[in-house]
């Protein structure tokens, strides 16, 4: 039976087994590729979590957003922190299509002007419902007030809830500072928003919101799984047809030594 294997050491068939050997190796890397993607999504989303969890003693808002690290993180998303200044009460914002424990409502943001001149987003709460045209009923405190609450990343228009645009004046689609910056022209903004701990009677705390394509978990991290097991089984396709077409072609050797080769006319 070995005989009618020689065929494999011909050109024709050296280079299409080294052509084969290729297409498994750059399936195998490719899908391994896309494997670590998503372990690495995962592993992200299992750090924020800690982080989360672990949130420890609140720390001032300017220290834990400071020079070196003024961009939220996943180190810092979820945290707990403090931050002092006053509500602009006259531009309070509602944030539409916000749903918490399955039930649609609206999120209530008042801009704080810090004591460093700089500006927070402040989320004081979720409201069901549709939002009320200034939402009166959860009217900002005046004089200086400190808040406690969680550091939330900015929104992209991929998050769960977000608009863009055609909204009614004193509604914001997105949380994050291109939007703020285009709704309010204070001189800084403070990256992302806090959802503050202690809420307005009629308001509910918002929970911690991972940020959209960060917490390992998104549809994103699931399709990078799914191109892993579409690579390694495209690999073993090629191995499959490469073993099939030698077996039929030592067939036909075995074939052409018993004379059973079909007579051309």
């Amino acid at each position: 039976m070995g005989g009618v294997y020689r065929f494999l050491l011909t050109p024709r068939w050296l280079g299409g087994t080294a052509l084969a050997v290729a297409a498994v190796a750059v399936c195998v890397w490719l899908g391994s590729w896309q494997l670590g993607r998503f372990e690495d999504k995962v592993s992200s989303h299992q750090e924020i979590s800690r982080s989360v969890t672990a949130a420890g003693a609140a720390r001032p808002l300017g220290e834990l957003l400071g020079e070196g690290s003024p961009q939220v993180t996943t180190d810092t998303v979820g945290r707990a922190v403090t931050v002092s200044g006053t509500f602009d009460q006259e531009h309070q914002l509602v944030v539409p299509n916000r749903v918490l424990d399955g039930k649609q409502g609206y999120y209530v943001l008042t801009p704080l002007r810090t004591d460093d001149g700089r500006t927070v987003a402040v989320v004081r709460g979720w409201a069901p419902g549709t939002p009320a045209a200034e939402a009166s009923a959860a009217a900002a405190p005046a004089g200086e007030v400190t808040v406690t609450g969680r550091l939330q990343a900015g929104e992209t228009s991929g998050s769960g809830g977000a608009v863009a645009g055609g909204l009614p004046a004193g509604q914001l689609g997105t949380i994050n500072q291109a939007a703020l910056v285009n709704k309010l022209s204070y001189d800084g903004w403070y990256d992302g928003w806090v959802a503050a701990d202690t809420v307005p009677a009629g308001l509910t705390a918002v929970p911690t919101v991972q940020p959209q394509g960060g917490n390992g978990l998104s549809l994103r991290a699931f399709q990078n799984l799914g191109y892993t097991l579409e690579w390694f089984v495209f690999g073993g396709f090629v191995v499959f047809m490469w073993f099939r077409l030698a077996r039929r072609e030592a067939e036909a050797e075995q074939d052409r030594a018993l004379g059973l080769d079909p007579v051309l006319e």
